[in-house]
């Protein structure tokens, strides 16, 4: 085997690129044409291991399992008074998979809340799944969308900013269900430090263990670049 194929072969760690938000789709776009489309990778440190989506969002995930099994009053508010919630779109309330790869930001805390709700009740009855009439606790506007399991209100419940119904769910309020997957970028403030739990939340865990991975024949390409291949400029 020569010495390209084994490079090729090769992934290494690049740099902890923080929060994406409205960057998302720049950010890809970036790194398809640096590394190509199969020659980067997301990777987030879970307990000192590199992991995969589905490895780490089920740590995601958990956090919002825990802290809804401590608090019924969250449980009793959101089953009473919604029927469904949702991030930073009404669509948001279609989508059931954690993979996102379009333009958009991610939204993980409603598909966790959604996925969370629906193990903690037993009752299967109420419309699950059936298209109905919500009227968003937060504009008033009415919107016909899916009825969420468990969800038995009539609202539509947003988890987003300061001013949104159901910001109490916000991940930056949400503790990390495990201190060990705590990591910090002394270097770095982002708004979820400024908010909720700061460090300690579910928000912190995520933004500050994703990793990009890059096969190392890509990297070495990049000549000059090598110092900086994360920055956007």
């Amino acid at each position: 085997m020569d010495q390209p194929d084994l490079d090729a072969r090769l992934w290494i760690p690049i740099g902890l690129p923080g929060f994406s938000g409205d960057d998302k789709r720049r950010r890809h776009d970036l790194l398809d044409d640096r590394f190509g489309d199969d020659g980067w990778r997301w990777r987030w440190v879970v307990r000192g291991h590199l992991v995969d989506l589905d490895t780490a969002i089920a740590e995601y995930e958990e956090s919002y399992r825990v802290h809804l099994h401590r608090h019924p009053e969250i449980v009793d508010w959101l089953t009473t008074r919604c029927g469904n919630v949702y991030d930073h779109s009404v669509e948001n309330v279609f989508d059931d998979a954690y993979v996102q790869p379009g333009p958009a930001a991610n939204h993980y805390q409603d598909i966790s809340v959604r996925r969370v709700i629906a193990e903690m009740t037993e009752d299967d009855t109420g419309g699950w799944g059936e298209t109905v009439d919500l009227v968003d606790l937060g504009t008033g506007e009415t919107h016909r969308v899916p009825r969420a399991r468990g969800f038995r209100g009539n609202g539509l419940a947003q988890i987003r900013d300061a001013h949104t119904p159901a910001y109490f769910l916000n991940p930056a309020l949400v503790p990390v269900h495990d201190p060990t997957l705590i990591s910090t970028v002394p270097s770095r403030h982002e708004w979820y430090h400024q908010e909720g739990v700061g460090h300690l939340s579910v928000e912190a865990f995520w933004q500050m263990s994703k990793v990009i991975e890059v096969r190392f024949d890509r990297f070495r390409a990049l000549g000059p670049l090598r110092d900086s291949p994360l920055d956007l400029a």
